[in-house]
């Protein structure tokens, strides 16, 4: 049987409302008693229900974050720069992969007002404005993480995704590329969208160059090398000379279904650029250049504006978006 606040109380010889001030405010407690109920606490291996407590005080110490993908590296940045600023104010963070699935979103979302978190950190799955309202109703505030909601004002910290797209392919265009393909997808996910606009706006400034969409259903390695083997089976005329990916995943899986299957070598017949710039970019076959973004400034920022919001709700709502870098490697450099 679980040890009660009442149990300590007898064991130390006090009442429970001492137990109480010594958990909650021990400075009210003569430093005698709070030794006295400290030893009985560890003396009955007593654990407080912090469940219990966070029921009266309305609110946890916790706050609930939710990303499209958790084992994509960019994200898991993103989770350890939260779970860093959260920490140095005594919150943690309950973390969800919506495996960019509204439902799934939305289920947790749903299990994160029923814990009664203090906000949460959103990556929306599509670009609705549904689980922002939802939250809004139940007065949970919300942080936009690495998107945003035209017309919604709603704290929000993201990357220019369409000037990062524009910095790609106006890269493989510098290089002489004519023929490039884009993939990524959904493009119902707001940064793919954006990337493949940022795309199409450095290839209107170049004539004679073409831009093929390959749409895929996922942002992951798979996705990649299924796109890559279909560009493998193609005819060399018929094949890109250049590929910008919505993310280094889908990079890595075209670079390896390209080779796999039609032994296109990168960059000497296909250049090949991804986006976040992961820790595992620079230790592909050949090195991947890439699109970098700073995820765990990102998900620090985050954690920032929702303590605003918490602190001022009556403030408006600041927008944050960080600057994208181009790094460029062998993948392009040749």
């Amino acid at each position: 049987m679980a040890v009660s606040v009442k149990d300590v109380a007898v064991a130390a010889s006090v009442s429970v409302g001492t137990v109480s001030n010594v958990l909650n405010r021990p400075e009210k407690v003569a430093p005698e008693t709070v030794a006295r109920v400290q030893d009985a606490i560890v003396r009955l291996g007593f654990v407080r229900n912090d469940a219990a407590r966070q029921l009266r005080a309305g609110r946890s110490r916790s706050i609930g974050l939710v990303v499209l993908d958790s084992a994509n590296p960019f994200f898991a940045e993103v989770a350890r720069g939260a779970e860093e600023r959260a920490a140095a104010e005594g919150m943690s963070v309950l973390l969800g992969n919506s495996d960019q699935n509204p439902e799934r979103e939305g289920a947790y979302l749903d299990l994160f007002r029923e814990q009664r978190v203090n906000g949460v950190l959103l990556t929306p799955a599509e670009l609705d404005a549904t689980p922002v309202q939802r939250l809004a109703d139940a007065g949970i505030p919300l942080v936009l993480v690495d998107g945003e909601l035209p017309g919604q004002r709603v704290p929000s910290v993201a990357v220019d995704d369409t000037l990062g797209g524009h910095l790609a392919v106006a890269h493989l265009l510098s290089l002489g590329r004519r023929r490039i393909a884009f993939v990524g997808g959904p493009l119902s996910i707001r940064q793919v969208a954006d990337r493949l606009e940022g795309a199409r706006r450095a290839l209107a400034e170049v004539p004679g160059a073409t831009l093929e969409v390959i749409e895929q259903g996922a942002l992951t390695v798979l996705a990649g090398r299924a796109a890559g083997e279909e560009i493998a089976h193609r005819s060399a005329d018929a094949r890109p000379d250049a590929v910008f990916c919505a993310n280094d995943l889908l990079a890595v899986g075209v670079m390896q279904g390209a080779a796999i299957f039609g032994g296109i070598r990168v960059p000497d017949d296909m250049a090949l650029i991804g986006y976040d710039d992961i820790d595992f970019a620079q230790a592909t076959v050949v090195p991947l250049s890439s699109v970098r973004q700073p995820a765990r400034e990102i998900g620090a920022t985050a954690v920032d504006l929702l303590f605003e919001a918490l602190a001022a709700p009556e403030e408006p709502p600041r927008q944050v978006r960080f600057r994208p870098e181009l790094v460029v490697r062998a993948s392009t450099a040749g």
